[in-house]
């Protein structure tokens, strides 16, 4: 323990940790402002390039301070009445801050790096907000207020004057009469018949090539979503898009999606308004979604606390085929699973369970497309051994012992993912109408060439790896044999010589460890004779050599392949 008086430690230790928050949140901002040259310049290697700078900055930059911290504090780096005192003083330090709760997390990352510490400790840790108010708003509404009393294209005009771009539009006044002509069948469809006020944020979501201008429109006590969606073909900056629908809004802003880029010096405020428009959305995700997932980390952990402090039932075995590296669990009145990795993996997995973590960190770095699953990270958990079910607590014991302590009265985990709950696909084609199953196995091929689109190649397609989502959109949540798609070499299954090497359990020829042959695809899926004909006529050149290896030289070739956070037929071009 040095000799400084413990008050003159906690100080510079928490006056270390505020440079380097600053440090962060001056490069993520940087970063995140240059998204809009990209999208004026059309430079979406840079914007992709932007984006990975940006996911891999908290951690370089906790890295740092953790090792500055363990330099200075010296041998009190670990003492306690230091680590209780630098949090008052760092608290007193953000006070006042648009961004407190970042800062706080940010604060949680670096104790619980230097402790590891099994659950959480109020005493050195933001368990929850030391503030009992919202961080400090800013000065100026962090959205723009329009006062409808002219024809739909005459204020949706005004919105547009206030977003300037480098780039000139195609057509500026021919968007806009189509884009109004949208909004009022899109009124009239809801029943609303007079605006009172639009209200619609300063800042402009990027994320790979389309920009979003966000914003709601009040009417009688009702708030409806007004988003825009701009593109940028070689022609000219267009309005591709105007979304009015809850559901399709809720979809862009997915956990199933890559990180905005948008301007929010006051996170707090820009999640209110996103929340406004989106309830049915955890503040959780919405802080994921424009880039903060560490504290959607921290939030969705605090809203699982109070969950387990408000109900009495228990985590179980999650419904659905077991699988062979994960253990998979939730709570029933609960939205979200939780995935431990198991000590040894069925026959025939063979991989490390290194590359399964390895698997979980190219998703969380790479473009998600709407068809991968966000997982959230979390390590030194604890909970009450009540709220396990017998059953599951003799499952983590058996299959997951290295990652698991169970005692009389608690359970700690040493690490584990989250994702959100859906529907595992197989299951949701057994259990669902005709139509909806149709539509389901139609959107599964459709993941998998988006997946294609973005270099992915899930490695593993059967249904059971697939789950729906409550929007009925078919997503991927099974990475351990998830590889890049240009990884990969596509073949055709060569002709047998004989009936004797057909009906072989072996395969006759050589199969490489990256060989794939397409056409087996269908032999896996068991699906019934009338789901299996719709697949085939919608996807059936997913069968084929071709189409993959036509993707391959498209992304050796540099090429960006658009993906669309919204149906084609929400498309003005359409109309």
């Amino acid at each position: 323990m040095s000799h400084e008086p413990i008050d003159s430690l906690a100080e510079r230790g928490a006056s270390a940790m505020l440079v380097a928050f600053q440090f962060y949140r001056a490069e993520f901002n940087t970063l995140t402002c240059r998204a809009q040259a990209r999208f004026e310049q059309r430079d979406w290697h840079g914007m992709q390039d932007d984006a990975l700078e940006r996911l891999e900055l908290y951690k370089k930059i906790v890295d740092k301070v953790v090792d500055e911290l363990r330099n200075l504090l010296g041998a009190a780096v670990k003492h306690e009445a230091v680590w209780v005192l630098m949090k008052a003083c760092y608290s007193r330090h953000i006070a006042g801050y648009g961004d407190a709760e970042i800062a706080e997390t940010f604060f949680n990352s670096s104790t619980r790096r230097i402790f590891a510490t099994v659950g959480v400790d109020p005493g050195r840790e933001y368990v929850d907000s030391d503030f009992n108010a919202p961080p400090a708003r800013s000065l100026q509404p962090v959205y723009h207020t329009y006062v409808s009393a002219q024809a739909t294209s005459e204020w949706l005009a005004k919105i547009l004057a206030a977003y300037t771009f480098a780039a000139p539009y195609a057509d500026l006044d021919r968007d806009v009469v189509l884009a109004a002509r949208a909004i009022d069948d899109q009124l009239r469809a809801a029943g609303l018949h007079s605006i009172e006020t639009v209200e619609v944020l300063k800042a402009v979501f990027y994320r790979n090539t389309t920009a979003y201008i966000v914003g709601r429109i009040r009417s009688g006590g009702q708030l409806t979503p007004l988003v825009l969606a701009l593109r940028h073909p070689p022609a000219g900056i267009v309005i591709d898009a105007v979304l009015m629908d809850e559901s399709d809004v809720s979809i862009v802003f997915s956990y199933t999606r890559s990180y905005f880029h948008v301007e929010a010096e006051h996170p707090y405020e820009t999640i209110a308004f996103l929340k406004s428009i989106l309830p049915l959305k955890r503040v959780a995700e919405l802080y994921i979604s424009i880039g903060y997932n560490k504290h959607g980390k921290t939030e969705l952990y605090r809203d699982l606390l109070r969950h387990l402090a408000t109900s009495a039932d228990q985590f179980e075995i999650a419904r659905g085929d077991k699988g062979m590296v994960m253990l998979v669990f939730d709570l029933p009145s609960y939205d979200v699973v939780f995935k431990i990795i198991k000590d040894r993996f069925a026959y025939p997995k063979t991989a490390t369970r290194q590359e399964v973590m390895d698997k979980y960190a190219l998703v969380f770095k790479h473009d998600k497309a709407g068809r991968l699953i966000d997982a959230q990270e979390y390590e030194h958990l604890e909970f009450e051994r009540r709220r396990f079910s017998d059953e599951l607590a003799a499952e983590l014991l058996q299959t997951a012992a290295n990652s698991v302590t169970v005692s009389d009265d608690r359970i700690a985990i040493r690490q584990l993912y989250t994702e959100r709950r859906m529907t595992p696909l197989n299951l949701y084609l057994r259990e669902a109408p005709e139509a909806a199953a149709r539509e389901a196995i139609y959107d599964y091929g459709q993941a998998v060439k988006d997946l294609a689109a973005t270099n992915i190649f899930p490695g593993d397609l059967l249904l059971k790896n697939f789950g729906v989502t409550r929007h009925g959109r078919v997503v991927f949540y099974d990475y351990d044999e998830l590889c890049l798609l240009t990884e990969c070499n596509f073949r055709e299954l060569p002709e047998s010589n004989d009936v004797d090497e057909e009906l072989s359990a072996e395969p006759w020829f050589y199969v490489g460890p990256h060989d794939i042959f397409p056409e087996e695809f269908i032999r896996f899926f068991g699906l019934p004779a009338h789901l299996r004909d719709a697949f085939l006529q919608a996807h059936g050149d997913l069968l084929g050599v071709e189409f993959w290896t036509r993707m391959q030289e498209r992304h050796r070739a540099g090429e960006v392949v658009d993906i669309f956070s919204y149906k084609q037929s929400k498309r003005l071009s359409h109309r």
